[in-house]
């Protein structure tokens, strides 16, 4: 019988190391392989005579982001009032052709980037694990004047992470129903 439990010891053992448990190190990982860095955009309404001011009252023309047209005669009525430089440029996001059409044109405000993991919840026997993580703002533009977004701020997050044979898995924030 001695040998026989001996002899089973080492496979004991490589189905007890063999369980994947999620750590803050693999789960932070893990996130910033899903969740490439997104951009916090504003939407710039190149027609409307609001944001012109808007524009005007950042700064941004003085500081040769962008030009705005003071006058507009009704032969060019609904134009764009808003026109970009080239230093301008590099912070506007592709338009889609819908937002062409609604003179909108979308410019970056900061990265939002993953900052740290602050907790892990094991539910349903350990098969999930609810993941919570903080992300901060990086990288900002100078037309995160025109944000009411808390870019000094960070912000928390959940994220539901399953095991399955090969690993751990997020779950696909459209499948959650919580």
């Amino acid at each position: 019988m001695k040998k026989i439990l001996i002899a089973l010891l080492p496979i004991f053992l490589i189905v007890a190391c063999s369980s994947e448990k999620l750590d803050r190190e693999k789960a932070l990982k893990l996130l910033q392989e899903n969740y490439k860095s997104q951009s916090a955009t504003y939407n710039v309404f190149t027609s409307d005579p609001t944001y012109a001011k808007r524009m005007l009252d950042a700064g941004l023309e003085s500081d040769g982001l962008l030009k705005v047209q003071r006058t507009q005669n009704l032969t060019n009525a609904g134009e764009p009032l808003i026109t970009f430089t080239e230093k301008g440029k590099p912070y506007l996001v592709p338009q889609t052709e819908e937002d062409k059409k609604d003179h909108i044109q979308r410019v970056k405000i900061a990265d939002e980037a993953i900052e740290d993991v602050t907790g892990i919840q094991e539910v349903e026997g350990g098969k999930k694990v609810v993941v919570e993580y903080t992300t901060s703002y990086k990288n900002t533009t100078p037309f995160a004047k025109l944000s009411k977004l808390k870019l000094d701020a960070k912000e928390s997050h959940k994220a539901t992470f399953v095991l399955y044979d090969d690993g751990w898995r997020i779950e696909r924030e459209a499948q959650l129903t919580d």
